[in-house]
């Protein structure tokens, strides 16, 4: 099968590669027809992280079942399906509290089950990891379209929000205008947020944010951004969403939040080789909730809402390629000429 393989930092080639077979009772061969590059592919594509040359690469599948071991029941063949970006049992002490991302069994995708950037993928623990699309929207590629951010950046962007603690009538700040920080302000206007400062540094994702519901944007940058946020919630919000990493953005949000306040982070820690001062959130009594998101903790609750139409992420691709041409797909990203890319397999 043909799949999107790392060979360097800025080097990524679509090959042949071994398809991927049932390897236990659990799984599920998942032949992919949607998918997308995301951020965190950018760390491995610029050289900013550690990967195996010779790897597959992707994380967010959106398929058809193909074929699954003897144990599974919640899908079958021809089921249209999608995956969060981790794999997890759904039946650990862990998975049953929403936190999937730490269950006993945790996988990512690649290796022997493949890259989610290829034309097929194994699934292990199916009925733990797998979210069945109603058959009435399987061939709609409207709603596949709007579902697809569903395996990452919409149910990152609502964990940020859920994390800061937002609720109906609340004022929230969003640092950062990537996918991740857009699908945060469609998560603060769904959970009818009154007030939603976006802060970013591209006019063209800023205004994206707004469509999306942000009350407010702040295109400064450094200490100016820091004042205009504080001019325009009066001193601050109670609800700060960091959907960076970088050491300047959870400054920033920290900077912006009310004493007692809580800064809800997703953004995967860059750039923090001198550690995080954690003097302001002490001297303020900040809370800092967060962290990698279970996205398939909130996937049913999500789905719905798109597939009833009040809520619609497929507006962060900006760009769509076809695998052959994923290459195009990371340039794009890496030049931010696209906000998210997605590839159809």
């Amino acid at each position: 099968m043909r799949a999107a393989v790392y060979h360097g930092p800025r080097d990524v080639r679509v090959e042949d590669v071994p398809e991927p077979e049932l390897d236990g009772p659990d799984d599920a061969i998942v032949r992919v027809t949607h998918t997308a590059v995301c951020g965190s592919d950018l760390w491995f594509y610029r050289g900013e992280s550690d990967r195996d040359p010779g790897s597959t690469v992707g994380h967010e599948p959106m398929g058809i079942v193909e074929a699954v071991g003897e144990d599974v029941r919640s899908v079958a063949p021809g089921d249209r399906v999608f995956a969060p970006f981790k794999i997890s049992c759904g039946s650990c002490e862990f998975c049953r509290t929403g936190l999937h991302t730490s269950c006993v069994e945790s996988d990512g995708w690649g290796g022997d089950n493949g890259g989610a950037q290829g034309e097929k993928v194994r699934c292990p623990n199916a009925d733990g990891t797998l979210v069945r699309v109603p058959d009435r929207y399987a061939d709609d590629e409207d709603a596949l379209r709007s579902l697809l951010p569903l395996t990452d950046v919409m149910g990152t962007g609502h964990h940020a929000i859920v994390s800061a603690g937002v609720d109906a009538g609340d004022t929230c700040v969003v640092v950062g205008d990537g996918a991740v920080g857009l699908c945060a302000v469609l998560a603060a206007h769904r959970r009818g947020a009154s007030q939603i400062v976006a802060v970013g540094h591209h006019e063209d994702r800023l205004a994206l944010a707004e469509e999306f519901g942000a009350t407010d944007v702040v295109a400064e940058r450094g200490e100016a951004a820091i004042d205009r946020v504080r001019e325009l919630t009066g001193g601050g919000a109670s609800h700060v969403a960091e959907c960076v990493g970088a050491a300047s953005s959870m400054e920033a949000a920290v900077e912006v939040c009310r004493p007692g306040g809580t800064v809800g982070y997703v953004g995967v820690p860059h750039g923090l080789d001198g550690g995080l001062d954690l003097f302001s959130f002490f001297g303020d009594n900040v809370t800092l909730r967060g962290g990698v998101a279970p996205v398939r903790a909130y996937a049913e609750e999500l789905m719905a809402d798109v597939l009833q139409g009040t809520l619609d992420p497929a507006p962060v691709f900006t760009k769509t390629v076809d695998l052959e041409h994923i290459e195009d797909g990371y340039r794009a990203m890496d030049e931010r000429e696209a906000i998210k890319v997605l590839v159809e397999v």
